[in-house]
């Protein structure tokens, strides 16, 4: 949570609302670790996005975050919305196939239908309204996923590629994970070979209608704040609040 909180500060804001998330506890039920916490942080979340009708950018400690937002953005935009999530990692694991439980790696999966009670959107997302970008660290197992239903998948090289034909309303989920780790190291689960910083903050700036977005897993290491880094994430909260 403290990188979610510094994180956070460094993001210009007309309003801030903190949501009081539980950070630990929980038991793993149906093979997700701490569902009843997660459950509960859903919840909240929906409760502080109640009434809200202007564009939110949500900033927390791991993907799971978003379920809740992006959930409001599939109800008020319907079939019409599209989500970027821009990520090294596809997160479409299921309880089977991730022995740790860690939902954050299920989130896409939860998002387009498949998850527990109480994590899956009441109007699930559908194959078509996901891009996945940035990602070169899928399992398998995901990819097997990925290819059985569909999903439009873009790694580093191809990057850009995801503006092609790229249309509002458009959510832009943002893992810090897809970036370089040796320009920005403090993210939960870094990759080899990622996204140039730059190179990102480019991408978010030329997407069209952006009615909402997420900037997740940051996770400094100590107390010192990387002043390269927090410059990384005021760049990039600027391109998606533009």
């Amino acid at each position: 949570m403290t990188g979610a909180r510094r994180a956070a500060g460094l993001v210009p804001a007309e309003t801030v609302v903190t949501v009081p998330v539980a950070e630990t506890g929980g038991e793993k039920v149906d093979g997700i670790r701490a569902l009843d916490v997660l459950v509960q942080n859903r919840r909240l979340t929906q409760q502080a996005l109640a009434g809200v009708d202007d564009f939110v950018l949500t900033v927390g400690g791991d993907c799971a975050v978003d379920i809740a937002p992006i959930a409001a953005a599939r109800a008020r935009y319907g079939n019409a919305l599209t989500v970027l999530w821009i990520d090294a990692h596809p997160d479409v694991y299921s309880p089977q196939t991730l022995p740790s439980g860690a939902f954050h790696g299920m989130v896409v999966r939860a998002l387009l239908g498949d998850g527990p009670a109480g994590l899956v959107p009441e109007q699930p997302l559908s194959p078509e309204q996901v891009i996945i970008a940035g990602e070169r660290a899928g399992a398998a197992s995901e990819h097997e996923y990925l290819a059985k239903t569909g999903l439009r998948r873009y790694g580093v090289d191809d990057l850009e590629r995801v503006l092609d034909g790229l249309r509002g309303p458009v959510y832009v989920h943002v893992d810090l994970d897809v970036l370089e780790p040796t320009a920005f190291g403090a993210t939960c689960y870094p990759e080899p070979d990622g996204v140039p910083p730059q190179r990102l903050v480019d991408l978010v700036s030329q997407v069209d209608d952006i009615v909402g977005a997420a900037i997740t897993e940051h996770a400094p290491s100590g107390d010192e704040v990387d002043a390269g880094e927090a410059e990384v994430i005021r760049r990039l909260g600027a391109a998606l609040l533009r």
